[in-house]
């Protein structure tokens, strides 16, 4: 499905990205660890074309990515990218918020269902429906972010620290709805601070250090590596 190829990455006189090589298959769920300032951010940015890339290749379902701009990843391409922040209007309802997400699409009626469907994989929307996002818990601005990204495109979805400021309930609520999202089709790359639980709910892993890919596998691996464990495991 994606295939990225010797790609770099600068900002300024910075190499966030010296060369790294993935792929994601269709269907898969996908997690990058590695420490801060590893470049796992970077990466995200790079696939949704808002970072400064410098070399490389990059084909989403055999379409060069890079000929695409952002807007066009998102609309025609169907990837959707769920930042760290979330960044939703605070001052617009979670329906608003919602609306929003479906700006580019032409299909009325297949909006309609697929918020129809936000609501019913997140309860708690559907009782917020028409408060202001910005007055919400984190958790419930988590859940609204993965929801107008399930409405932007449901092809690939990438998230950049979905659990970040959340309790561990809703923490397990909002991987819950990704494994929902998952299993009805929408393929799902992670990057995720809390590292145990991204290798529990993905399939395969990356490893970065330092713009480098270090290591690469199924999670089953990661979980069992020695190393693995010290540096981002606790033990």
């Amino acid at each position: 499905m994606l295939k990225v190829e010797n790609l770099h990455v600068s900002y300024d006189n910075i190499r966030a990205l010296q060369g790294i090589d993935f792929h994601i298959e269709q269907g898969e769920i996908v997690t990058i660890i590695g420490a801060n300032g590893a470049g796992k951010t970077t990466t995200l940015r790079a696939i949704s074309q808002v970072a400064n890339i410098t070399q490389g290749t990059m084909t989403f379902k055999g379409k060069d990515l890079r000929s695409y701009p952002p807007e066009k990843v998102v609309s025609e391409l169907g990837i959707s990218h769920v930042p760290e922040g979330r960044r939703l209007f605070g001052n617009l309802t979670v329906h608003e918020n919602l609306k929003l997400g479906a700006f580019a699409r032409k299909d009325t009626d297949q909006v309609k269902r697929d918020i129809d469907r936000v609501f019913e994989i997140f309860p708690r929307l559907l009782e917020r429906k028409d408060q202001k996002a910005g007055t919400m818990s984190g958790g419930e601005q988590q859940m609204l972010a993965v929801g107008r990204a399930f409405i932007c495109g449901r092809e690939l979805m990438i998230l950049d620290e979905p659990s970040m400021g959340l309790s561990p309930l809703l923490m397990k609520r909002v991987f819950a709805a990704l494994r929902e999202i998952n299993n009805q089709g929408t393929t799902i790359l992670l990057v995720e601070q809390n590292a145990r639980m991204a290798l529990k709910f993905a399939q395969r892993a990356y490893l970065l250090e330092h713009g480098h890919v270090l290591k690469e596998g199924p999670t089953e691996e990661f979980m069992n590596d020695p190393e693995v464990q010290k540096s981002y495991l606790g033990g």
